[in-house]
């Protein structure tokens, strides 16, 4: 091989496809990496790694990021207790979204040099051998080891392939998941953060597209939520568990139904209270959805138009509502009793489960009575929705 032929093609002789198509895979590795080792296991505690899985990840972290475990895993819990206030490293609402899409790595360096946030918010990530005197320690020396790498295997494309796996990071996670994943998208549930889901197919970015489910069960090591929901990350944890190399610790509770069960008891209160987010969100489907849609038949004209606008402020979170969307809100309920009536039964249940120092007997008689009260209203979305609650349970009802 020439010098001329090595500059070109380097010790590989791949074509341009070829070489696409590997930093295509160190991309989605890279992203791999990320969103099972960073972030579901360090930050969440979501699952377990066997050791050498662990290690080879934080290696190739350290070749195509640079980034300290401990950083980043500080910046992420960080940003889940200070989300969207002022002391949320990344947030659109403080920040701007331009400047997250654009600054956004610049924002994640601010934060992780803070020793306030580090000290506060890293703890438990890595300290061996390797991480004290490697990974932290020569932090820069990963990925100039990647870029001869790059340029020994790929020739002078390599040098683009490894722009490319370097700026893959700071666009794709600090600016389009930290940036666009908290302020445009759909919401499967209604958490008190404006987090949305991008896409329901999370494959590009491993599964952090589906920031929304990954916000209302921050500890879950699945971020999917809807059957159509797809987590290639949680795909992989899947493969890696199926082989010993992986543990789930927890996924996101779920309540289950007992036929013929009619009484709120304990277990209900378990199940309404440990699945709060899913109880919500059936809620506003099976309630207020339904409700809104057979009052909006009944009205023409201005008022139809209203009461239309007023849609999503229906089962909008309420303290995400501004002053203007409140008062929307409140014209519209007063032109509809049925709607008035199921909106002040949300609020009601919320607050059930929102009592932390509330004993369970009394939590048990406030549902009890919730339900009551909710079958003689004569809505029949609501009557229905609450004979539903009454059958719930934590667990799967054994024979």
């Amino acid at each position: 091989m020439t010098l001329l032929e090595f500059l070109i093609s380097g010790v590989t002789g791949l074509s341009v496809v070829g070489k696409i198509l590997v930093t295509l895979l160190f991309t989605h590795l890279t992203i791999v990496s990320v969103t099972v080792y960073l972030h579901r296991n360090q930050a969440h505690r979501a699952l377990d790694l066997h050791p050498l899985v662990a290690l080879f990840f934080r290696t190739w972290l350290w070749l195509t990021t640079g980034m300290v475990t401990r950083e980043w895993v500080a910046v992420h819990r960080r940003h889940h207790a200070r989300c969207e206030g002022p002391e949320d490293p990344h947030s659109p609402a403080q920040v701007g979204i331009g400047k997250v899409l654009k600054e956004g790595s610049e924002l994640y360096r601010e934060a992780a040099a803070d020793g306030a946030t580090l000290e506060q918010f890293g703890k438990g990530t890595p300290d061996d051998w390797w991480e004290r005197h490697v990974f932290t320690r020569h932090s820069v020396l990963g990925v100039s080891l990647m870029l001869v790498a790059n340029v020994m295997l790929f020739g002078v494309a390599g040098l683009t392939m490894w722009a490319v796996q370097m700026l893959w990071i700071p666009i794709m996670a600090a600016g389009v998941i930290n940036g666009l994943g908290h302020w445009w998208g759909y919401r499967n549930f209604e958490v008190q953060d404006r987090s949305t889901n991008i896409v329901p197919w999370g494959v590009l970015i491993g599964g952090e597209e589906l920031h929304n489910n990954h916000h209302a069960h921050a500890s879950s090591a699945r971020f999917s939520a809807k059957w159509w929901e797809l987590d290639i990350g949680w795909l992989y944890i899947r493969a890696l568990q199926s082989v010993g190399l992986a543990r789930v610790r927890r996924v996101a509770p779920r309540v289950y139904r007992i036929p013929g069960k009619s009484l709120v008891d304990m277990d209900t209160v378990k199940a309404v209270v440990t699945a709060r987010v899913q109880v919500a969100a059936t809620y506003a489907g099976s309630v207020m959805v339904q409700v809104y849609r057979e009052e909006l038949a009944r009205f023409s004209g201005g008022d139809r138009r209203r009461l239309a606008q007023a849609r999503k402020l229906l089962v909008r979170e309420e303290s995400l509502l501004s002053a203007d969307a409140r008062a929307r809100l409140q014209q519209a309920l007063a032109r509809s009793h049925a709607l008035q009536t199921v909106y002040e039964f949300r609020v009601r249940l919320f607050d059930i489960w929102s009592r932390r120092s509330a004993r369970q007997e009394e939590l048990m008689e406030s549902l009890q009575e919730w339900c009551r009260q909710a079958e003689n209203t004569g809505i029949q979305a609501l009557e229905d929705f609450s004979r539903q609650l009454r059958s719930y349970a934590s667990a799967p009802a054994t024979a």
